[in-house]
């Protein structure tokens, strides 16, 4: 418990003095330097989660949630699962091949996957508002290719594009490769040069029959309810698809989403050293104000006031600077999380630069996404470093020799 005199002469501590100048300046940079460094580590936090949740979007937008290869054949009965139609919302059968599009004097390898007419306009990459040409028109010798893709082969809807593939027809002058012409029926965005540049689409038909494929190689596309809660969901198929090869979007991206989570892990520890920076000028603040206070303390032993009471002081005066600061900092970043958009196009407008330029980073806005679990993590480690540090000079002051104090004032 805090008495009343505690809080008394607590408060009275805190209050300014004109001549406690120098003290008074060392406590407002240390207010500042951990409202500072939490607010920061809030933004830099909330603008990575938000950065992750936006490429997962185009990941799983563009992506199978979960692919299941079969080593010989899919078993068309577990597609009727009950629990598989309970997590799923579309269960797709696929294939795909290498090949290479051939535009006048322009080589490119290109990955085409083979979908049938009616499941092509069920991905949602083809339900974007930015998906251009028809949805339906996936038949025969028909294609849909990326954005970039059109924009390096300089093509559009309704041009035709020679595509070759590595299985090869009987000739009189040998083996050639299969080389086929198709028309431009639609061009996708995905919001990934990547994928626009590497990835078409072609009806399932015409791509076994190009690739000399057979049904039996087709491997099923399985999209999610929920595909955020992927690793839970993916152990419930790999259940049903026990003899078979079962993978998910996790996968085939691990190495990207491991480096982002350690660059995270990296920019937590090295943003929290502003704050234990900081949280150090509260050490240096509470010494002097102990040696300036060594009269008033010796007074406050020789009235009867315990050293616990003493420590109790200080300790409250280094930690109400650390956690005012605390609760200051998060204000301020969530704030600054919250309208980081507005202040990104208002810094552009002003200076005339681009600040997070789409072509690099593949969006089109800074993305901010508050993270209550993160905040609450950085605000008790801010609290928690503040009231370590406070710990020190708080019994050092309770420590005071009243003898001494008194002789030398």
């Amino acid at each position: 418990m805090i008495s009343q005199l505690e809080k008394k002469i607590t408060l009275r501590y805190l209050k300014p003095k004109k001549k406690g100048g120098f003290l008074n300046v060392i406590s407002i940079f240390s207010f500042i330097g951990i409202s500072l460094g939490v607010a920061v580590l809030i933004i830099v936090m909330s603008v990575m989660n938000g950065f992750r949740s936006e490429l997962i979007n185009k990941i799983v937008g563009f992506n199978a949630h979960v692919t299941v290869q079969p080593y010989s054949s899919i078993d068309n009965t577990k597609l009727n699962t009950q629990i598989l139609k309970t997590i799923t919302k579309n269960i797709i059968k696929t294939n795909q091949g290498e090949a290479i599009v051939i535009n006048k004097n322009y080589t490119k390898g290109l990955i085409l996957r083979g979908y049938k007419g009616g499941d092509f306009s069920k991905l949602d990459l083809i339900k974007q508002n930015n998906f251009i040409g028809s949805s339906t028109s996936l038949i025969d010798n028909y294609i849909s290719i990326g954005k970039e893709l059109s924009f390096d082969l300089n093509l559009k809807i309704g041009d035709k594009v020679s595509i070759m593939s590595p299985s090869s027809v009987r000739t009189i002058i040998g083996d050639l490769p299969k080389q086929q012409t198709f028309m431009i029926s639609s061009i996708f965005d995905s919001g990934f040069a990547e994928f626009d540049q590497n990835v078409a689409f072609i009806n399932l038909s015409t791509l076994e029959n190009f690739f000399d494929l057979s049904p039996e190689d087709r491997k099923i596309e399985i999209y999610l309810k929920n595909p955020k809660n992927i690793e839970q969901q993916k152990k419930i198929i790999q259940s049903i698809f026990k003899d078979d090869f079962v993978y998910s979007w996790a996968d085939m991206n691990s190495s990207l989403f491991s480096a982002l989570k350690v660059e995270r892990n990296v920019m937590f520890i090295i943003l929290s050293l502003i704050i234990i920076v900081a949280a150090f000028n509260i050490i240096s603040g509470l010494t002097i104000l102990v040696k300036n206070k060594t009269r008033e303390i010796a007074i406050l032993k020789s009235i009867g006031v315990l050293n616990k009471s003493i420590t109790k002081i200080f300790f409250l005066v280094g930690a109400f600077i650390g956690t005012s600061a605390t609760i200051f900092g998060i204000l301020l970043g969530v704030l600054f999380s919250v309208y980081i958009e507005n202040l990104r196009i208002f810094l552009s407008n002003v200076f005339n630069i681009s600040l997070f330029p789409e072509e690099i980073y593949f969006l089109s806005t800074m993305p901010s996404e508050i993270n209550p679990s993160s905040i609450f993590i950085i605000s008790i480690s801010s609290i928690l470093i503040t009231i370590l540090v406070s710990i020190f000079p708080a019994i050092k002051a309770s420590k005071l020799d009243l003898v001494k104090a008194l002789k030398y004032e």
